[in-house]
């Protein structure tokens, strides 16, 4: 005869099941609402030109659909996952209980991120190479040059970043103010002045690590949202400076027939004196394309191992120490004043140099291209990289820059969300859900594993649940 109690116990465990499957759904269909109420002013609706020169609203509830069903199917698997884990959370005891040290040793997917970054230099000292046998020819790999020309800005910028924020823990909104520094500074200095690109290029970073010191002395005593809310104000007034200023900058219209760079003096043109006929080669146009790839490359793996080497010198331990602990800092007798402008004057000085090859490869600058946005794309490449982690930043980068790039490419997308679907048109929509999805799964971004900068005998990884950047 079966037990009462045990009966009961059943009986209760079921019912609460019931109740706890109500309620993930409940919810799953809350947010499958709320993206509802969004996607109406936003997605709903699309203005096109109609034959007769008007603005048509051309309806897409379809697409609508499809997003409300994804977030609920998302939100809905989120729950149910979070729900097991709890569960065997609860069968099992917590590691603050246990009567033994807990393991810190970092997981397999932790150890693989040693040998990331050698594969990453393997594979873009060879994208070029691998591009052209892809596409068959020089010329029709110029798309995927240019985009990886345009992740590597993008690497190079955030592992720029990574030195304000990650290392120093100073949130700096108004990162694309030193990017804008350098690209005018390369772009006055070589229209009005003459000067090469080879001598500019110094030029814009000086400059620019000098705009980074002149950020850093009033900012001295914030922290947090202050300071974050001071560097977006000086990004914007960078670049209402560049509209309003006319004379100097060219206002909205910008700076155009900027001098391109040469290789080290033989430019690359048809002429007797190109680089085609210096080395015997029949002329191409993608040899200058070629060379700026493997120029912001360079500018790249600079950014790298200067930041590297600083990590192990006084002024690295100092950047970390005063991400830690401002007072703590302080009290060992750390100058925070040299350190936290030290942070934005190298930090701006690689924006500046990013900034300067930005100008020359576009040959044309505006205060345009220069807006917040572009400094929260660099801010969220950092983030989602993994704070400090450098191979993180480089991982992130890929993918937030090159994935819409590549999502364009998917000809199957078209049949699922309709012929007019441009994945650039959700970029930001992409950029949020990448955040969302980071801050539930990793929240300390995609590295989260790292090596102490300085060791006594052996050096040790360490999980990243027992610090606060990643692996860099």
């Amino acid at each position: 005869m079966a037990n009462p109690a045990n009966t009961v116990a059943a009986t209760s465990a079921a019912d609460r099941g019931a109740a706890d499957m109500a309620a993930i759904v409940k919810d799953a269909a809350l947010f499958a609402l709320v993206t509802f109420g969004l996607c109406v002013p936003i997605v709903a609706f699309r203005t096109d030109l109609s034959q007769t020169s008007a603005l048509d609203l051309v309806p897409r509830w379809g697409l609508v659909a499809i997003l409300c069903g994804l977030v609920f199917v998302v939100r809905l698997g989120q729950r149910l996952i979070l729900a097991n884990r709890d569960a065997r959370r609860a069968l099992t005891p917590s590691p603050a209980q246990a009567t033994e040290a807990v393991d810190a040793t970092p997981n397999a997917s932790q150890k693989v991120s040693a040998y990331a970054l050698p594969a990453f230099l393997g594979v873009t000292l060879a994208f070029p190479l691998l591009a052209v046998l892809g596409t068959g020819g020089l010329g029709e790999s110029r798309y995927w040059i240019d985009l990886g020309i345009l992740i590597l800005t993008y690497v190079m910028l955030g592992w720029g970043l990574n030195i304000v924020v990650g290392l120093a823990g100073l949130l700096d909104l108004g990162y694309v103010a030193f990017y804008a520094v350098g690209a005018y500074s390369y772009a006055l200095l070589s229209t009005v002045f003459g000067l090469s690109f080879w001598i500019c290029l110094p030029l814009a970073g000086l400059f620019a690590g000098l705009w980074g010191m002149v950020l850093g002395f009033p900012v001295l005593r914030l922290r947090g949202d202050y300071l974050a809310i001071v560097t977006l104000a000086f990004g914007e007034i960078i670049r209402l400076v560049l509209i309003n200023w006319v004379d100097f900058s060219g206002g909205a219209a910008g700076i155009s027939s900027i001098p391109r760079a040469t290789f080290f003096g033989i430019p690359f043109t048809a002429d007797e004196d190109g680089f085609a006929a210096k080395f015997g080669l029949d002329f191409n146009p993608m040899h200058r394309v070629v060379f700026l790839y493997y120029l912001i490359l360079a500018l790249a793996l600079i950014t790298n191992g200067v930041t590297l080497r600083l990590r192990r010198l006084p002024i690295g331990r100092a950047w970390e120490a005063l991400r830690e602990d401002e007072i703590a800092c302080r009290s060992l007798g750390i100058n925070t004043t040299n350190t936290k402008l030290t942070a934005f004057a190298l930090g701006a000085m690689f924006g500046g140099f990013a900034g300067s090859f930005f100008a020359v490869r576009q040959g044309f600058v505006s205060p345009e291209s220069f807006n917040f946005l572009e400094s929260a794309i660099i801010l969220a490449i950092v983030v989602l990289g993994g704070m400090g982690s450098q191979i993180g930043v480089a991982v992130a980068a890929v993918a937030m820059v090159g994935g819409p790039e590549l999502l364009r490419n998917l000809g199957f997308l078209k049949a699922v969300f309709g012929e007019g679907f441009d994945p650039s048109e959700y970029r930001l929509l992409l950029f949020g859900l990448a955040m969302v999805v980071m801050m539930i799964w990793r929240p300390r971004g995609l590295i989260s594993e790292r090596s102490p900068s300085i060791v006594l005998k052996e050096r040790k990884r360490i999980s990243g649940s027992l610090v606060k950047e990643g692996h860099g």
